[in-house]
């Protein structure tokens, strides 16, 4: 995803009527968040999610957009950020103490308020709706928005290795580093940032191991949960007791 790509979002919104300084739309706007394991197939499921999306709404629907790792381009965007900080918000696999560091020395914006950044764009995205949102810990930042799915990918380690592999033409070795080293990453951010396990079950809807189910099953589970959700945000007397 490119610059290009969040200014078509953003101009689809706008002329749907739906952007964030326009009316509230009739219905609740539906967005989806996907956390994972390295080598899952996030980005994968999350692009047949969007077709399905697509394919099954009405005709001429605002389109569907996932926002994988570019997520931080839409941050550097709406705050106004310069690019290059771009290079230091991979999710967190730094120590507080070298934050803290150049923090000190001004070498880049604190960790505190570029997360602060990167909720409030998420929670714009969310809020505007149709959008697809992986990784970032989307699902505690809009736990409370009650028409956005949240999702969490799992797989066996050796069925992500062989994904992983595939995807970015890494060896076998380069692959099992890669998968601890970001799943690692990504444990530590959502706990040190969020006070959360990543793994906890009770925060999302649904929990899929693609290794048991391909990406196209995963994506139509999906689909369906997000039409259940937003079918009972329609119609409340439907909401489990």
């Amino acid at each position: 995803m490119n610059a290009n790509t969040f200014l078509n979002y953003v101009s689809s919104q706008m002329a749907a009527g739906t952007y964030p300084t326009s009316e509230l739309p009739p219905t609740p706007p539906r967005a989806v968040t996907i956390s994972r394991q390295a080598g899952s197939g996030s980005t994968v499921v999350g692009q047949k999610l969007a077709a399905r999306l697509q394919a099954h709404g009405p005709k001429n629907d605002r389109p569907w957009t996932v926002f994988d790792r570019d997520l931080m381009e839409k941050v550097l965007e709406d705050h106004q950020l310069p690019k290059y900080i771009a290079t230091f918000l991979p999710e967190d696999r730094k120590p507080a103490m070298e934050d803290i560091l150049e923090d000190m020395f001004g070498l880049h914006p604190p960790q505190s308020i570029i997360i602060k950044h990167t909720a409030e764009t998420i929670l714009g995205l969310a809020e505007v709706g149709h959008a697809i949102l992986i990784g970032r810990a989307g699902n505690i930042i809009t736990a409370h928005v009650p028409h956005v799915l949240h999702v969490r990918l799992v797989a066996p380690l050796e069925k992500r290795i062989e994904h992983v592999m595939e995807t970015y033409h890494f060896t076998h070795t380069q692959a099992r580093d890669y998968c601890l080293r970001e799943d690692l990453g990504r444990e530590r951010y959502v706990h040190r940032h969020f006070s959360a396990n990543i793994s906890d079950p009770l925060l999302y809807h649904l929990t899929l191991n693609t290794g048991l189910i391909s990406f196209d099953e995963a994506a139509a589970l999906m689909e369906e949960a997000l039409l259940s959700l937003h079918t009972r945000a329609l119609l409340p007397e439907l909401q489990p007791a």
